[in-house]
């Protein structure tokens, strides 16, 4: 029996007492791409807009056909692939053809400048604080260069006004990769603050509610137990079977607080999900006849997503080898494109027909996956035998913990 909704209750009470901390979001990859989709193309309108009104350079027509190509080809190269977003390579040549388009207006002013800096959005928001001010000084080395090339000499730097317009262009991406970089280090330090006061809240309601199954509920059960003990012994041949079947029954509901309680007090760390599925079904198969096995690996999760995840597949191996009879169960983990998945299979008598009295388990197992936007199913394995469990997370889990 797993306890309904208990880490519900708790991040319902942290998300109430933490409103100050929604608006930052954790960061994300699609997040920074998002930004510089929105400052690429601003700078690619500024940039067509002042070849248009006022003539650069000899060629101003092919630059208007060079710069909405390339926008339009960098960003829907970044957004197909998440991997190029990662690629220095793929930073390097974005970069390079930023600059190329500033040595083409045959001008170090060039509209194209605004538009080269967006090339400074990725690197500096994935890379760590210095190798990112790494990366701006390379860039702004290479305007340099390309200034040079163009206009720039001894002369121009005479003027105190062309001196300071000229130290400006060169702090700037400087200035622009140390903010961004700053900014990603931020956010990157307030989610994982957000994981850990989400992670202590639901350990403290999990530890409260253990203490109260412990010291009251399961009390009243053995007080019960020890009644009706009492009361077989005087009772007639008529009630007896009655008293029981119910001894029965309370002695399996003081084994589910046991195991309700043990679970509710054994600290849900930052380890992975992976981890402590395995440790879970090398427990249930020291104490039971099945042999339990465990392949593949879940996506990185969220604290909160995590809990409901293991608590789904915990419960489903605990009915397995309770109530199934089965000989062979098989966990399955996968992390795919489109969510990860546990497959709970085992090879015993199936589902019965009619749920057992007083069991809260299947409901609790869809409230939970509900409750991350996850899917249940649970039906017969192969052939009619056996009983399968398969819980699908969302897209969204798989990146939870991404940085």
């Amino acid at each position: 029996m797993v306890m309904p909704s208990v880490e519900r209750a708790a991040a319902g009470r942290h998300r109430r007492g933490a409103t100050l901390l929604e608006p930052p979001t954790a960061p994300t990859r699609w997040g920074w791409l998002s930004l510089l989709a929105m400052t690429r193309l601003l700078g690619a309108v500024v940039a067509v807009v002042l070849l248009a009104v006022h003539q650069v350079s000899r060629h101003d027509p092919a630059l208007i056909v060079l710069t909405l190509g390339w926008t339009a080809l960098s960003l829907a190269i970044f957004a197909r692939s998440e991997e190029w977003q990662r690629r220095p390579w793929a930073w390097a040549l974005d970069a390079a053809a930023a600059i190329a388009l500033v040595w083409l207006s045959e001008d170090w002013r060039s509209p194209f400048y605004v538009f080269a800096l967006t090339t400074l959005v990725l690197p500096a928001t994935s890379l760590p604080f210095r190798p990112a001010l790494l990366w701006a000084c390379a860039f702004t080395a290479a305007y340099l260069a390309v200034a040079i090339e163009t206009e720039l000499d001894a002369g121009t730097l005479r003027s105190s006004i062309r001196v300071e317009t000229v130290a400006t262009h060169l702090m700037v991406p400087i200035v622009v990769a140390l903010a961004l970089a700053y900014a990603a280090e931020l956010l990157k330090r307030l989610h994982a603050e957000r994981e850990r006061s989400e992670r202590l809240a639901i350990q403290t309601e999990r530890q409260r509610i253990a203490w109260e199954l412990h010291d009251s509920a399961k009390q009243r059960v053995h007080a019960a137990h020890l009644v009706l003990s009492a009361a077989v012994t005087r009772a007639g041949d008529g009630v007896r079977g009655g008293i029981e079947h119910a001894l029965t029954e309370l002695g399996a509901a003081a084994a589910d607080m046991d195991t309700s309680v043990a679970e509710l007090r054994a600290p849900l760390d930052s380890r992975p999900v992976d981890d402590l599925l395995r440790r879970r079904a090398r427990e249930l198969e020291a104490a039971a006849g099945a042999t339990i096995d465990v392949s593949g690996s879940l996506p990185p999760l969220s604290p909160l997503v995590a809990v409901h995840t293991y608590r789904i597949a915990s419960e489903a191996l605990t009915n397995a080898v309770r109530h199934s009879g089965a000989r062979r169960i098989g966990v399955t983990l996968s992390d795919g494109p489109g969510g990860g998945a546990i497959v709970v299979a085992d090879d015993g008598v199936g589902m019965p027909l009619q749920p057992r009295p007083g069991s809260h388990g299947l409901r609790t197992m869809r409230s939970r996956a509900e409750s991350i936007g996850g899917r249940l199913e649970i039906g017969t394995g192969d052939g009619g035998g056996g009983t399968v469990v398969a819980l699908s997370l969302p897209p969204e889990c798989g990146r939870g913990a991404e940085p």
